[in-house]
């Protein structure tokens, strides 16, 4: 055999190993990689994630609905002796177990998670709204009554879902939160870094009057 006939053959085998090794095997579960073999590095071989999708659940919001401004509620403090709470004929916001002043409540968004809170009786023609007052003496903030302004600062309450096992709401204006007090009645506080004592419970009274 001469050496161009040997060389010939040499190559022709050689090229039918190398298309037995590319072909692709065509038998159920072909086409899964190898195991790594021991000590190689995977790097780059971890799980990917679909785009558009994240790696952990979005969590569900807990946020709480708010307040439309077209309904009316009484308003309770969470354990509480007394019947629900009422801007009294002396204008001033307290707690009481008969039906004198004005019970009902309707909270009306402002934007920016505040309201107004207008304050009707079931006789009356048009609301009144809390507005906070300083006596200016040594006793603490309070809320009474006032003609309803919108741009009135001491007017814009904040209402938020207290985290509790009773579902109710912390009342606040200006970081100072609505609570009772021993010897003061219902009063508005700075708590600093102490948490609310007081929370409300808003039960609902069907639609808000018409002139809300």
């Amino acid at each position: 055999m001469s050496m161009k006939r040997w060389l010939a053959g040499a190559g022709l085998l050689a090229l039918t190993g190398a298309l037995a090794a590319c072909a692709v095997d065509t038998r159920p579960g072909a086409d899964a990689a190898p195991p790594a073999a021991a000590g190689q590095d995977v790097t780059g071989v971890a799980d990917s994630v679909p785009v558009g999708l994240s790696a952990t659940p979005p969590k569900t919001s807990s946020a709480p609905r708010g307040f439309p401004g077209n309904r009316q509620y009484t308003i309770v403090r969470v354990g509480a002796f007394e019947g629900g709470l009422s801007l009294t004929d002396s204008g001033r916001l307290a707690e009481v177990d008969d039906d004198q002043g004005r019970q009902l409540f309707v909270p009306t968004p402002l934007g920016g998670g505040k309201y107004l809170i207008k304050a009707y009786s079931r006789a009356s023609a048009g609301p009144l709204c809390w507005r906070v007052h300083n006596p200016g003496d040594t006793r603490p903030l309070e809320v009474r009554a006032a003609t309803c302004k919108t741009d009135d600062p001491r007017q814009q309450f904040e209402i938020v879902a207290a985290t509790s096992t009773t579902p109710s709401y912390l009342i606040s204006n200006a970081g100072a939160f609505l609570r009772d007090s021993a010897r003061s009645g219902l009063i508005l506080e700075e708590l600093g870094d102490a948490p609310p004592t007081s929370s409300f419970r808003f039960n609902d009274n069907g639609p808000a009057p018409a002139n809300r």
